[in-house]
């Protein structure tokens, strides 16, 4: 059999998992229900050299030193490749599509969410060989969830006949959407499968459905992989090209227009985990369906699920409910209403707010750092930069900073002078210096930066130079 090669879609913001997931670390990068985050989970699940390539990632900016990191950890090597502008499935599958056809026009490409879990990894690898036989014979195949309740949350799935006799794949009859509640459970009872919104399809199929019903689309992804560049590591497709591409999913662009759409039922164990009911579901839970992570206690009280990474949350009495604490936020929910975490951050980002965009931590390439304090005219950061790594080469003109050394040793570019910075030594960068600070030695470098001046925003960083290539 032809090796099939997966390409994970991992740009998605993951609004619903407010407040630990935000826009600068969204959920596929955050350790949800095990140790590892559910990128990770879903690199894992692809380590399998007789079924599957080296994985393609499709990313955005804003992540991709997250997910070279992540994927450094993982012990997984691949393919990250930069989408310029977020626009939906459709686009993001034809590049994928271009991208594999490169390689061979036949090639057979799965399309996966790096913010799924799935509970029975053989299986799935099992239903992917499945999936890829029928793809190298020209269908487009999706995975269709058997049910276990009736999920007004999903897309549903109205399966036909086999393709052929005693085959795990049948044709689609109809993609239908989220249904009510009792539509839900009519579809169950018909036999219908929730759409997983994995897909799997040989490249030159993908692109001729495209080019058939989405031209413009197509025509679009095309530009967008012919005229890539290369930065680093990563693949950066032409952003002209892509921002011309029509924002569409591809279950609008392709799926439910065409012909060839085919699903293998799958009973095996998956979630979307797209809210914290769901992530409750999946964690291990004690005798009274309380889940507690991190600095957490729960009294005389059932089905609470409770994340504190960071301080002591207790809840004491109050049953069926969802507490995440934060440095900055704490949210309170009723289990029964956790699709409304979504509406909930709309709300807060259009009252202006810092909170569902960054942490108080804010992790970069070099490491990352952490408010600690702010008021008119200052603010005090804690700063940490991995071995190896360095900030940009740069200047402020609203600030001063003064950098106080409370672990390893710090390697100081100011103008002209370059000096190495000790254990409780400190040194001061006027407004308007050119600066940098690097970390020679072998251990994490930390301080404790002091701001202070007229402005203190990040905006206020005029970079010169750059080993990251950031703007």
């Amino acid at each position: 059999m032809t090796k099939i090669i997966p390409v994970i879609m991992c740009g998605g913001s993951g609004t619903r998992m407010w407040p630990l997931s935000r826009e600068s670390l969204p959920k596929q990068f955050i350790s949800l229900i095990g140790e590892r985050s559910s990128f990770q989970d879903t690199l894992a699940m692809l380590d399998n050299s007789d079924v599957f390539e080296p994985p393609v990632i499709l990313t955005n900016q804003d992540y991709r030193f997250l997910v070279a990191e992540q994927m450094k950890a993982a012990g997984i090597k691949g393919q990250i490749v930069l989408e310029p502008v977020r626009r939906d499935s459709g686009p993001a599958v034809a590049a994928a599509a271009e991208l594999a056809a490169l390689q061979s026009p036949q090639a057979v490409v799965a399309m996966l969410a790096a913010d799924h879990s799935v509970k029975d990894t053989a299986g799935l690898a099992a239903l992917f060989q499945t999936a890829g036989e029928a793809a190298a014979e020209g269908l487009i195949v999706t995975l269709g969830i058997a049910p276990d309740h009736p999920a007004t949350g999903y897309g549903y799935i109205r399966p036909g006949a086999a393709i052929t006799p005693g085959s795990k794949v049948r044709k689609v009859e109809a993609f239908v959407e989220k249904p009510d509640a009792a539509t839900a459970q009519r579809y169950i009872d018909d036999g219908y499968l929730w759409n997983s919104g994995n897909f799997i399809f040989r490249a030159d199929v993908m692109l001729s459905e495209l080019a058939a019903f989405e031209p413009e689309l197509a025509a679009a992804a095309h530009d967008a992989v012919a005229n890539a560049k290369k930065d680093l590591e990563f693949i950066v497709l032409d952003a002209d090209a892509f921002g011309r591409a029509t924002k569409k999913s591809i279950d609008y662009a392709v799926m439910e227009r065409t012909s060839k759409a085919a699903v293998v039922p799958a009973d095996i164990g998956w979630s979307d985990v797209g809210t914290w009911s769901a992530v409750h579901e999946l964690a291990q839970q004690d005798q009274d369906r309380n889940v507690i992570r991190g600095e957490g206690i729960v009294m005389h009280a059932s089905n609470v699920h409770l994340r504190s990474d960071e301080m002591l949350t207790a809840v004491v009495g109050v049953s069926n409910i969802i507490v995440v604490t934060t440095a900055d936020a704490v949210l309170v929910l009723d289990a029964s209403r956790a699709d409304k975490v979504k509406e909930l951050v709309e709300k807060l980002k259009s009252e202006g707010r810092r909170e569902p965009l960054e942490h108080k931590r804010v992790y970069r390439p070099w490491g990352y750092y952490q408010s600690v304090d702010n008021g008119p005219r200052y603010q005090v950061k804690r700063i940490s930069v991995k071995p190896g790594g360095q900030l940009s080469l740069q200047k402020h003109h609203h600030r001063a900073e003064h950098w106080i050394v409370v672990k390893g040793t710090a390697q100081v570019t100011r103008d002209t002078e370059t000096m190495l910075v000790h254990e409780n030594e400190s040194v001061y960068l006027p407004i308007g210096a050119i600066h940098r600070l690097a970390n020679p030695g072998k251990i994490d470098l930390e301080l404790i930066e002091v701001q202070t001046g007229s402005y203190l925003g990040e905006d206020d960083i005029v970079r010169i130079e750059d080993v990251y290539n950031r703007n």
